[in-house]
């Protein structure tokens, strides 16, 4: 979904140099309006704000839409903390009991380390870095934290029963300061039991063979559910067995909180077909039936006519590593008619772009069916999308349902615009462009050609191709891989197609040089300036991140005899040099259509080796010269967003209207949330 998004998520995930560039339309809207984007900075992230362009234009019963929406997107937040490890809302907790009652100074060096570590677990969603999935522990000392215990109120603490406050500090001092204790929420290394390595909180007491097993023998025709999407699976007296995340089953008190406020929203829903999706999600969330959640997806296809939009549910599965459970999301959304009129163009030509894509004929949809694509306000976010979001959405993610009955595809535009505004003049262009030709491109079309390739990316590259009759979908056949080659494969249609006349004869771009602009921005994201996300002699393990090192390094290594596409030294410093763009836009379809190929096949040994070859290893030196470089220019490499504020009017028991406001702390938001959506007990 998200960047496929999600997934997730998901997609979410924001192209790495969609954040340090902004046009001059954007720096006028920037100087008409005293808002402030910027907020706290703190370890490697910057938190933004954005605004809710349209609120004012929506009725009284679309407000109290959007608020019950709102309310339900917040009540599942408990549950992505847990999925991403069984002993994150024990620290979660433990760090807001202190924050709240510690009765001494609230100053100096280890206090602020502690606050630093606190709001890495509160944007992490727990103790493993929301990108790398390494696991990150307090710069401060276990005796200083001890004592911040000590001196906090006991009653606030996540004591078990009959526990002291000293036994309390031994069990939970390798959950937090023990680097080498579950180290790795998902991890991703080949040749490894992925599950039994992996700390998130999908199974317990199996191992990967025997998850493939249990997995294996449910039924496999061409409409099955996505099995095993909303459950824990675990081992109890030797029998496997799934805990379902359903009303009354896992999750239970957190989810029965989603549904009250769904069925609140079902009251004044727009229309009789939003009606019935909502009341299928209800439906589903009551029973926890994968079968009924495959009727909420449809009937939320056909809902096309709603201003107001939401996604809610477990839906996203990059955090498990053999791809088949799903992380919690929400995302509350109102329709953007002006920007949604480029998405528009795009996926109507989506038929056009199937039958010219470079892939074998076999492998091509004969109708593609039912591409809504649209941009939307986003309203709020929750779960796997916050505070960390994506740019592009395109749900759902059932394989069958997409062939049958098409895709939504969606923009969040006032997310990108907020990214837009906070990146500007941070210097990053100036230090990493090539060439002035390429500074000049990039700063004239660089927004419109990362808009224009997610655009391709969610609404035509994720619903292109087609699975071979008989072939499993691509959790069974590819596993661990199956995430990263999907994402590598929707980023190769946007990249064949960015360079494509159609869109200029579209009117989505004025030239080819917004296409150039796109292949500059992508060949240096993924070849060198991604790497500010990681740790030096670290691999690669996200899966949007090996997707476009897989793309760069092939391209680069197939385009080198034609030297289409070089590093180039100058002064000492290496820079990514397109020397041509026709034969890279060549070499990116022949990528496109061998992993269509391997997809459509299943073919797990040709994905293995393309991931493994190009997507996870790094070069020491190249990276130790782009860390050097960027530290020099003061940017933090990950950005999130505090979430506006929802607020009722109210005349007794009546509601008059629904305010926005724009909180401008983090750290407060966080301590409120605690406060007002706190379902779940500690352990589940």
């Amino acid at each position: 979904m998200i960047n496929k998004t999600t997934s997730l998520l998901l997609a979410a995930t924001l192209l790495f140099t969609a954040c340090n560039k902004k046009t001059g339309e954007e720096s006028a809207k920037a100087t008409e309006t005293d808002f402030n984007v910027r907020a706290e900075s703190f370890a490697d992230l910057q938190m933004l704000r954005y605004q809710i362009p349209g609120w004012n234009e929506l009725s009284l019963d679309q407000k109290k839409l959007a608020y019950y929406l709102y309310e339900a997107a917040r009540a599942g937040r408990d549950i992505f903390y847990d999925q991403n490890g069984k002993n994150n809302l024990t620290v979660r907790k433990t760090n807001e009991a202190i924050y709240n009652s510690f009765k001494g100074a609230k100053t100096g060096d280890d206090w602020e380390k502690f606050k630093t570590y606190a709001g890495r677990v509160w944007f992490s969603n727990g103790v493993y870095h929301h990108y790398s999935n390494d696991k990150f522990i307090p710069e401060c000392s276990f005796e200083y934290f001890s004592e911040l215990v000590k001196n906090s109120d006991q009653s606030l603490l996540p004591l078990q029963s009959g526990e002291t406050v000293d036994a309390f500090l031994v069990r939970i001092k390798p959950v937090i300061f023990d680097a080498k204790f579950m180290p790795k929420k998902v991890n991703l290394t080949a040749g490894i039991d992925n599950i039994a390595n992996s700390a998130n909180n999908f199974y317990e007491g199996v191992t990967q063979k025997e998850v493939e097993e249990f997995y294996a023998k449910f039924p496999k025709t061409d409409q099955e559910p996505e099995w095993g999407l909303n459950s824990k699976l675990i081992k109890e007296n030797g029998i496997i067995k799934e805990k379902v995340w359903k009303s009354g089953g896992m999750y239970g008190a957190a989810i029965d909180k989603v549904i009250f406020w769904l069925e609140k929203a079902v009251t004044v829903a727009e229309n009789d077909q939003q009606k019935k999706a909502l009341e299928l999600l209800v439906a589903y969330h009551k029973s926890g039936d994968l079968k009924k959640w495959d009727e909420y997806n449809i009937a939320w296809l056909s809902d096309t006519a709603s201003r107001l939009d939401v996604v809610n549910g477990f839906i996203e599965v990059y955090d498990d590593a053999l791809g088949i459970k799903a992380s919690y999301e929400s995302v509350v959304s109102i329709k953007d008619l002006e920007t949604t009129k480029r998405i528009e163009a795009i996926a109507s030509q989506a038929q056009w772009f199937e039958d010219h894509s470079p892939l074998m004929p076999e492998h091509k949809k004969k109708k593609v069916k039912g591409i809504t694509a649209k941009a939307i306000t986003v309203v709020t976010e929750s779960g796997s999308t916050a505070p960390n979001t994506p740019i592009g959405i395109n749900l759902p993610n059932s394989e069958w349902i997409r062939k049958e009955h098409g895709s939504k595809s969606v923009s969040l535009s006032n997310i990108v615009h907020a990214y837009n505004q906070a990146g500007s003049g941070g210097g990053f262009l100036d230090e990493f462009a090539a060439s002035p030709e390429a500074l000049k491109r990039q700063k004239e079309f660089g927004n419109l050609a990362d808009d224009l390739h997610t655009d391709m990316h969610e609404c035509i590259g994720h619903a292109s191709g087609q699975i071979n009759p008989g072939v499993g979908t691509p959790d069974k056949t590819l596993k661990s891989y199956a995430s990263c080659l999907e994402e590598a494969r929707a980023d190769l249609v946007g990249l064949y197609y960015v360079l494509d006349p159609k869109l200029v004869e579209l009117g989505v771009m004025p030239s080819l040089e917004v296409g150039k602009a796109g292949y500059d921005d992508y060949m240096l994201n993924g070849l060198m300036t991604q790497l500010t996300r990681l740790k030096l002699g670290d691999n690669i393990e996200e899966a949007h991140m090996r997707n476009r090192a897989l793309n760069a390094y092939w391209v680069y290594e197939k385009g080198k005899k034609d030297n289409v596409v070089e590093f180039v030294k100058k002064n000492g410093k290496t820079y990514v040099q397109v020397n041509d763009y026709e034969k890279l836009r060549v070499l990116f379809g022949e990528l496109l259509k061998e992993i269509q190929r391997i997809k459509s096949e299943g073919d797990y040994n040709a994905g293995k080796n393309l991931v493994e070859t190009y997507g996870v290893k790094v070069n020491p030196e190249l990276h130790k010269e782009v860390l050097e470089r960027y530290a020099k220019l003061n940017i933090r490499p990950y950005k999130g967003f505090i979430q506006p504020r929802l607020v009722p009017v109210m005349d007794g028991e009546n509601t008059t209207d629904v305010k926005v406001e724009y909180p401008d702390s983090f750290f407060d938001q966080m301590i409120e949330y605690s406060k007002k959506y706190s379902y779940l007990p500690v352990m589940n």
